[in-house]
């Protein structure tokens, strides 16, 4: 399972949107693919789809996260694989298979700073990519692209990906057992309650802490889609919680993948229920990309695998 909570200060109309394998894609330096890998994800803007997270049908999955004092894109280079941060996602998923062939491409890419639109600048971000045997994090920043490995399959805001993980450090104490008493050997001290091994772990919506609290539930994670959607929860914002000078930050979606049946989840702020949507219930064929909803009051009944 693959997924994030994605958290800002409001939306922008989110769709779940599946672009199938004959949707031209025309890219500004790269050139076009006319035939490529379905995908299916949360995005804005079907023309092109301006994916925050998706999965391809060979199970590949890539999110962009906030990474906003850190990341640098530059002009079009001579030599390089030259794509707007807009055109990161679509491209990776439309052409490789597999983590290790996304972290080959993305190690030859020039991330340049031009915007799809003059009402929507490219975003800063740094990129998490997973597939089933091996995590890993893209992030372009002044010295240009890094390739990190993701041990914890983590990944939340600033500061850099090496930073989050040297953080980890001083928390290697906590468990998700109960402790044996350490404190004195005069001193007869027993819990008086769950989880106090994980006293210390930080709860605050601190990306730095946002990112401990996920890798120790990612670590000692052994359940199935529910108790995902609990963790997420554990990680999401409450609005009115954390008030910038944006507005208020909240978490407007949180969303899974499961690229072994090619199924994308997701919840919205305002619902309860998680809704489904299925890349292979619809045509694959197709040059026409399929949006749903993903923000209403009410539950929907979104498509479901056809027979």
């Amino acid at each position: 399972m693959f997924g994030r909570t994605l958290d800002y200060h409001r939306s922008y109309g989110e769709q779940v949107v599946i672009t199938p394998r004959n949707y031209p894609f025309t890219f500004r330096h790269a050139g076009s693919v006319a035939q490529h890998a379905a995908m299916l994800g949360a995005a804005i803007n079907c023309e092109f789809p301006l994916y925050y997270d998706a999965m391809n049908e060979h199970g590949l999955c890539m999110a962009g996260l906030n990474f906003p004092h850190s990341a640098r894109y530059f002009p079009v280079a001579e030599g390089r694989l030259n794509l707007a941060q807009f055109e990161l996602i679509p491209y990776v998923l439309a052409i490789c298979k597999s983590a290790d062939e996304a972290a080959e491409l993305l190690g030859r890419v020039n991330v340049t700073h031009e915007s799809y639109s003059p009402q929507l600048p490219a975003a800063p971000l740094h990129w998490l990519v997973a597939d089933g045997s091996r995590a890993f994090v893209a992030e372009s920043t002044a010295g240009g692209m890094n390739i990190f490995d993701d041990p914890a399959g983590v990944l939340t805001n600033e500061p850099p990906f090496g930073h989050q993980m040297q953080g980890l450090a001083n928390y290697m104490h906590l468990s998700p057992r109960q402790p044996q008493n350490a404190f004195s050997p005069g001193i007869k001290l027993e819990p008086h309650g769950m989880g106090f091994g994980a006293i210390g772990l930080p709860g605050d919506a601190s990306p730095q802490s946002r990112f401990v609290r996920a890798a120790f539930f990612a670590g000692n994670f052994s359940g199935d889609l529910p108790e995902f959607f609990n963790v997420l929860g554990a990680l999401s914002v409450p609005r009115g919680s954390c008030i910038t000078d944006e507005g208020e930050e909240a978490t407007i979606y949180s969303c899974c993948c499961m690229p072994c049946c090619g199924t994308y989840f997701y919840r919205t702020e305002r619902s309860l229920c998680v809704c489904r949507v299925d890349l292979f219930a619809e045509d694959l064929s197709s040059a026409l990309p399929v949006a749903y909803p993903m923000h209403t009051l009410h539950a929907v009944a979104v498509n479901s695998r056809r027979e």
